[in-house]
């Protein structure tokens, strides 16, 4: 099973940037398609954005589109979520998670612990 931490979370102001990481522990990691997700405060999880096991195919929620660009190095076992113009909208705790695939962003197996993001106005 892959194990996961997440960093890369701070304090930002609208419109700027923050580049998340997500490292990964054991041998599937280059065979997962893999997800970010978040959760706000009051809100369920929801799925932001996934990236398959070569990183050939990317999919982001509507509300990401355009802003958020998720990649993965497989030879250092990491994946990365580049947010730009950040929202107050998008602040929450971030996770990643290994994902049935790309295209069917149900996760699978564990979380990580997270990173927070908060976005002021």
């Amino acid at each position: 099973q892959v194990q996961l931490v997440e960093s890369g979370g701070g304090l930002v102001q609208a419109g700027g940037s923050l580049r998340l990481s997500c490292a990964a522990s054991g041998r599937t990691f280059s065979l997962s398609a893999m997800g970010w997700f978040r959760q706000a405060p009051g809100k369920e999880r929801e799925f932001v954005a996934t990236i398959s096991w070569k990183g050939g195919s990317t999919y982001y929620a509507d509300s990401v589109k355009g802003r958020f660009t998720i990649s993965r190095d497989n030879a250092k076992n990491t994946m990365y979520l580049q947010m730009n113009s950040l929202q107050p909208e998008d602040t929450a705790v971030y996770y990643c998670a290994a994902v049935i695939a790309a295209s069917d962003p149900r996760p699978m197996g564990g979380w990580g612990q997270g990173t927070q993001v908060t976005v002021s106005s």
